[in-house]
């Protein structure tokens, strides 16, 4: 398989729209995380080389090259999340595995004003449709924290399974923390998840309740309720 099938790409529903990290991104994360520090630090892996508040460049660049050289290698997608053409967030379907895996992880985060506007499940929609559909990839999971309940309402609505707690699988706000693994694969979403966004499809008894498909990372636009309380969701590789 070509590992680089399906990327680089952009993908859009409404108004939200994924499209490729680029290196001129980097004064958008700086600012937009500096903006958002307290609102990230509670759900983010601690990456010393990436700060949440600095005034230089340099970290955000290195990060960007290193996203850009793995997404060469065909082993993460790295997103930036546009809204009405502006830079609110970031989404990595990363950790790619291969051969008879073909797996991976999505994660995500937005900046805070933008919250609330469906913007995270179209986005997450997107991405793993893209990845069942286009790239080849059978399963994705998201690991969040159980803290985290409005990004776990994003994922169950979406249609992804409760697979358990994993303890202590990331470094977190200054402690090691338990996450949750949710996961899907591409036969349990044969009509997708932007389908499932749109029409409010059931994702069946462990969904939680709360508020129509609406979150932090896609397109504004699929019909359904909002969540202002969505936070930003940790991710598993430089979002």
């Amino acid at each position: 398989m070509n590992r680089r099938q399906g990327w680089p790409v952009t993908l859009q529903e409404g108004l939200v729209a994924l499209r490729p990290l680029r290196l001129r991104d980097a004064a958008a994360l700086r600012d937009t995380r500096a903006r958002n520090e307290e609102w990230l630090r509670p759900w983010e892996p601690t990456y010393p080389e990436m700060p949440l508040r600095t005034t230089g460049l340099t970290p955000y660049v290195s990060m960007l090259q290193a996203v850009r050289r793995e997404a060469r290698q065909g082993l993460s997608m790295p997103w930036a999340v546009t809204y009405d053409g502006r830079f609110v967030g970031q989404l990595t379907v990363g950790a790619i595995v291969w051969g008879s895996a073909r797996s991976a992880q999505v994660g995500y985060w937005i900046d805070s004003a933008y919250a609330g506007h469906g913007i995270t499940p179209t986005a997450v929609a997107l991405a793993v449709d893209h990845s069942f559909l286009r790239v080849g990839l059978h399963r994705i999971e998201a690991n969040i924290r159980p803290e985290n309940r409005a990004s776990r309402r994003v994922v169950t609505k979406l249609g992804f399974r409760d697979e358990g707690v994993r303890r202590r699988q990331l470094h977190i706000d200054g402690a090691w923390r338990d996450h949750i693994c949710y996961a899907v694969t591409a036969e349990e979403v044969p009509q997708g998840l932007m389908y499932r966004w749109r029409h409010g499809t059931p994702s069946g008894p462990s969904a939680e309740s709360g508020s129509g498909p609406g979150s932090a990372l896609g397109p504004q636009g699929p019909k359904g309720g909002r969540d202002p309380r969505d936070p930003a969701s940790p991710y598993p590789g430089p979002n």
